[in-house]
């Protein structure tokens, strides 16, 4: 974490050397709004699809990978073609739309992207302008449902749902960029379908006085699978019963999030190393004995990691109100694809 963000969620003084800044990014912030929303500014989704935006009002990471996992595995299940678009940050691709492939590395794609391709066997297009993605995705892989991973800001691309996840740390000190860690303001929060609270203990982390439904999601740890050869796996008992010198790593938006969860699982480790989001990790930032990481991490250190590399496997657990208000959201669009697949 760099020093400006940890000053976001800690005291900062010098924070107030920004507020300038802030005020110039929040015109800019709400110019832009009124240019999309009085139409002087194109917004546009492909034809015949429903678009759903997972992000956030904050920057770094807040959750938003497993919950885009499993909604686009739920419309799977619902008999939809979803496919999924990112921005594929930190990767060194130039060229796009860009369809992630088994080949490509994180290091070329993302590190989310990879790990979104790889989980759930969708279509997972990376491209900056996220309308232009979409419509390579309807073009190219006739998806009916787009699942927008983050570009909760980006207006050009029409949507029809909007999910933002928080965790713990929330508004950090409530400004705006630079001198806060929002994007947008918390009015934002009226104004989209749900929140998805990713954390602990909902009870005291949800908010009040907001128009959305709220919901708590938990990230479940389903067992060990070893980076170097996927393979094998250890149940969550059998890799603690074995006397390990572990050390953590994390390089994601909220490594305490990761270190945490060791340690409420019992997890011992000697030592706790984290790294920005994002990180290109390069094999000296491996040290041996036993390592323990999170998925996110491992696609990336996969072709270099040695054979005691872990990482825990965790999947969203969202509460079935999350699905039907979902599914209350499908249920007309599912009536229009099955009239129009049968020619009605």
């Amino acid at each position: 974490m760099s020093v400006l963000e940890r000053a976001w969620y800690r005291a900062g003084p010098w924070l107030w050397l920004l507020w300038p800044l802030s005020w110039l990014f929040a015109i800019i912030s709400a110019s832009r709004r009124y240019l999309f929303k009085a139409g002087f500014k194109a917004s546009s989704k492909p034809a015949g699809t429903l678009v759903i935006v997972v992000g956030n009002i904050s920057v770094g990471g807040n959750g938003k990978t497993p919950v885009v996992i499993d909604v686009a595995e739920y419309l799977l299940k619902q008999g939809l073609r979803p496919g999924i678009l990112s921005r594929g940050y930190g990767g060194s691709n130039t060229v796009f739309p860009h369809l992630v492939t088994a080949g490509d590395t994180a290091a070329q794609v993302g590190d989310e992207p990879k790990l979104m391709a790889l989980r759930t066997g969708v279509p997972v297009v990376t491209d900056p302008k996220r309308a232009r993605g979409a419509n390579w995705l309807r073009e190219q892989h006739q998806c009916n449902v787009i699942v927008c991973d983050d570009g909760l800001q980006h207006y050009a691309l029409k949507r029809d749902m909007e999910l933002v996840v928080m965790d713990e740390r929330r508004f950090g000190n409530g400004h705006l960029l630079p001198m806060g860690p929002l994007r947008e303001g918390v009015w934002r929060l009226d104004t989209v379908d749900m929140i998805i609270h990713n954390v602990r203990q909902f009870g005291s982390a949800r908010l009040l006085g907001v128009a959305p439904a709220q919901y708590p999601m938990q990230l479940a740890p389903n067992h060990f699978v070893n980076v170097a050869d996927p393979s094998l796996t250890q149940s969550l008992a059998t890799f603690m019963e074995t006397d390990r010198n572990i050390t953590a790593l994390a390089g994601i938006g909220n490594p305490a999030r990761f270190f945490s969860q060791l340690d409420n699982l019992g997890i011992s480790c000697k030592q706790q190393i984290p790294f920005a989001d994002h990180y290109e990790f390069s094999p000296q930032d491996i040290p041996s004995g036993t390592v323990v990481m999170t998925e996110k991490d491992a696609v990336k250190v996969a072709s270099f990691a040695h054979d005691d590399c872990w990482y825990i496997k965790v999947s969203a657990q969202l509460p079935q109100a999350f699905y039907h208000q979902l599914d209350q959201k499908l249920a007309p669009f599912k009536k229009i694809q099955k009239e129009h697949d049968h020619g009605i």
